[in-house]
């Protein structure tokens, strides 16, 4: 039986983005090009917007940098959760942005992280799409690209209890894992789910591709 399950965004945003020297969610997507005007955009701003066409609400987790990103987040119409010890890791924003989700009465969640360029519309479509004609043996649909899986996945309510009960030390990956049976990998056509934007030179390559 397909189901039609309420959707959030989480967005985890708290990194300290210190080999990239400058907060990753506040970079300018697109890149500049020389010859055209600068865009007003960020990694942020464009990924509250690629999920805005597919959730109910978007949340982004913030750390240390919630002054600097919430004035973006609110002009997007994104909601800011502040993860108090961002040191303990980033499974830590995740599951302080998976209990927002629930206590908005929410049972399910399109996850991204905010360091890589936005997922295409066509991609947010079919996640949805794929998880709402799935049974409720799939926890989650994961996109994948030249097997490479990546962001944003989808986790349904059994998934998301799963990360929630998990200790503050463990990985979003590991739990994965663990529920591997109840896992979809969906091909897309969308190099941006597998991208891991780091370092000032991987951020300067995008504006080759």
């Amino acid at each position: 039986m397909s189901r039609a399950p309420s959707f959030a965004g989480v967005i985890l945003a708290a990194g300290e983005s210190s080999r990239m020297g400058a907060d990753k969610a506040l970079l300018p997507w697109p890149p500049a090009v020389a010859g055209q005007p600068p865009t007003k955009n960020t990694f942020l701003s464009a990924t509250i917007r690629s999920l805005s066409l597919s959730t109910d609400f978007i949340i982004v987790v913030a750390g240390k940098n919630e002054a600097a990103i919430a004035p973006v987040a609110y002009a997007e119409g994104a909601s800011i959760v502040v993860n108090p010890d961002p040191d303990r890791g980033q499974f830590s924003s995740l599951q302080i942005g998976l209990h927002e989700v629930l206590n908005r009465g929410r049972d399910a969640a399109m996850i991204t992280l905010v360091d890589r360029p936005p997922a295409n519309a066509t991609t947010i479509r079919i996640l949805r799409e794929a998880f709402e004609a799935a049974g409720n043996d799939t926890w989650a649909v994961v996109p994948e690209f030249s097997s490479q899986h990546g962001h944003p996945y989808i986790a349904g309510r059994e998934l998301i209890e799963a990360f929630l009960q998990a200790p503050v030390s463990g990985s979003a990956r590991d739990v994965e894992h663990a529920h591997q049976q109840h896992v979809v990998y969906l091909p897309v056509d969308d190099a941006a789910v597998a991208l891991n934007i780091n370092t000032p030179d991987d951020y300067a390559k995008l504006a080759t591709l």
